[in-house]
């Protein structure tokens, strides 16, 4: 009895015994099925996957900024398109701050030439005060050569009549008569219709990028449709500067990458302004006179290329008044190499002397047409010789007390 339980005891040990080990060598596949990672190449698909998203992103900006800085243009027409005055008049409103900075030319000659005596002593001193003022050696020559006939034949003299003698050689001098017109109108023809072309041409630093936004900003103001054409390539900020300009205005800004070729974004802004059938379109050049034959060369190349589409209305030569006798070299130069055809001087209100005018027009022989009389936006007129000589010589009443 006691053999059979202890048999009965073995055998139910042993069959649980084998009822276990099934279970232990199941639990191992069980592990190998759910640890394989499968997500982890999706992952990675998605990784590589990724890269040909940027690639578009990066080939979309450059058609915008080649396209003619549209952009610019068209947010602040609506703003800004009525605001400039027309060019007409404005040196006559202008005259006052003219005289405040060029009066003392006038009234220190009509001082001299309203003695009562006047000797050789008081020629020598017209004669200074002439070349003080940047009038010129050939100039004040002819000048007081004048004069001292005229005061020998008229004898005793009034303030009045001395004042009448200085206007009317000053006059002379400036040459009241040249034509001072600046051609801004398009050609029209029966076959075809072209904007006038015209090129700002100086050296870096007299003002050229602001005279061009100033010039597009008074044919603005004249009812014309204006394109410009930034071929300061080589000026970091002369191209932002002109677009800057043009959206105020309402203007067309044609533009290149910088470091690009200058005679064929002039040429693309002459195309663009007979496709926008505009009146004018204004091209800035480079002025780096530092490289003075290159620079040179490079204009030509402008004009040259630009002349494929039609004739060049303009060359306007940019130069700084305050300069003085530096700015007749800078004329020289210029006038070699490109057929200049009017000069703009700006800061005319500064301590520029009124003489510049003179001299500049006797050394390349085409007229001022252009005068910068101040900082302000509306601060460029279209030159007058007789509002500048009234303006040199003062009110008549203070010449007369």
């Amino acid at each position: 009895m006691v053999l059979g339980i202890v048999l009965g005891v073995f055998l139910v040990a042993a069959f649980v015994a084998f009822l276990k080990a099934p279970t232990r060598r199941e639990l191992p596949p069980t592990p190998t099925v759910e640890i394989p990672p499968p997500p982890a190449p999706p992952a990675q698909k998605t990784s590589v996957d990724a890269p040909p998203a940027p690639e578009p992103t990066v080939a979309a900006p450059p058609a915008p900024e080649t396209v003619t800085a549209e952009p610019v243009v068209e947010e602040p027409v609506a703003a800004e398109v009525d605001v400039p005055p027309p060019s007409a008049g404005r040196m006559v409103r202008l005259r006052s701050r003219l005289a405040r900075s060029q009066g003392s030319l006038g009234r220190g000659l009509l001082t001299l030439l309203s003695r009562d005596t006047i000797d050789d002593d008081t020629w020598d001193e017209v004669e200074e005060t002439l070349l003080t003022a940047d009038v010129g050696v050939g100039a004040t020559q002819q000048i007081v050569e004048n004069l001292r006939t005229q005061v020998k034949v008229l004898g005793a003299r009034t303030p009045d009549q001395v004042r009448t003698l200085l206007r009317d050689q000053l006059l002379v001098a400036i040459g009241s008569d040249l034509d001072r017109t600046l051609h801004t109108v398009a050609h029209a023809t029966a076959d075809e219709r072209r904007p006038a072309v015209l090129l700002m041409v100086g050296v870096n630093g007299t003002g050229k990028t602001t005279t061009c936004g100033k010039l597009a900003r008074a044919l603005v103001g004249d009812g014309r449709h204006v394109v410009l054409g930034a071929a300061d390539t080589f000026r970091a900020a002369a191209a932002d500067q002109l677009a800057t300009w043009a959206g105020r205005v309402g203007a067309t800004v044609v533009r290149g990458p910088e470091g690009a070729d200058p005679a064929s974004v002039a040429f693309d802004a002459v195309k663009a302004a007979a496709e926008e059938n505009a009146d004018a379109v204004l091209v800035d050049t480079a002025g780096r006179l530092h490289t003075k034959q290159g620079l040179m060369d490079e204009l030509g190349k402008i004009k040259r290329v630009v002349e494929r589409q039609g004739s060049v209305d303009e060359v306007l030569l940019v130069l700084d008044a305050t300069t003085g006798q530096n700015g007749l070299v800078q004329a020289k130069v210029f006038g070699e190499a490109v057929d200049v055809t009017g000069i703009v001087l700006t800061k005319l209100d500064g301590t520029a002397k009124g003489g510049i005018v003179i001299a500049v027009q006797r050394e390349l022989g085409v007229p001022v047409k252009l005068v910068g009389l101040g900082e302000g936006a509306d601060d460029l007129a279209p030159f007058d010789p007789e509002t500048f000589v009234d303006a040199l010589l003062g009110d008549p009443a203070e010449a007369a007390a």
